[in-house]
């Protein structure tokens, strides 16, 4: 990436804030996704994170790190890697870059192709383009718990765990 480049995605990332994130996601809204997961998990034993970034660290920026690697970061940090049956899914949103990740631990992903991930992706893409922020990740929330039924359905009679918190993580 040139200079002219790197300093556009640098400013970009700096200006594009928590506001920027209420724009597009405000309060209600996150409050409705959250109850989404919530519904979701009720059905399967997989964990699912949001997480909508309005802007890469500085340390990023400046390495020219994708919005992947920021991701997987995160992933771990939000400690979506740390379930029983290793069946946590991060979607992630960095709203600078127009960027969308999904990460799934190991125990899901052996089940789904990349191509299905993938899919996922651009399917979101297209409800964020056109600006339908929360359709978008609703969408991806109720394919990636079709997924997880499909794979790790709870079981008739069987408590739900919850081992990670619901809310949509904002940074």
């Amino acid at each position: 990436m040139g200079l002219f480049a790197t300093l556009g995605r640098f400013w970009r990332h700096r200006w594009t804030d928590e506001a920027a994130v209420r724009r597009v996601l405000p309060p209600d809204v996150l409050a409705q996704l959250r109850r989404r997961v919530t519904a979701s998990e009720q059905r399967h034993t997989g964990e699912v994170r949001l997480c909508i970034e309005a802007g890469l660290p500085a340390s990023y920026l400046w390495r020219d790190a994708p919005a992947r690697e920021r991701a997987l970061m995160l992933f771990g940090k939000l400690r979506v890697w740390d379930t029983e049956h290793n069946n946590g899914v991060l979607i992630y949103l960095l709203l600078a870059d127009h960027s969308i990740e999904i990460v799934a631990d190991r125990g899901i992903d052996r089940h789904v192709d990349a191509e299905d991930w993938r899919a996922m992706t651009q399917s979101m893409g297209a409800a964020f383009q056109a600006g339908r922020f929360e359709d978008g990740l609703t969408q991806a929330l109720e394919e990636v718990s079709a997924l997880l039924v499909a794979h790790f359905p709870r079981a008739e009679g069987e408590a739900a765990r919850n081992e990670l918190p619901d809310a949509p993580v904002v940074l």
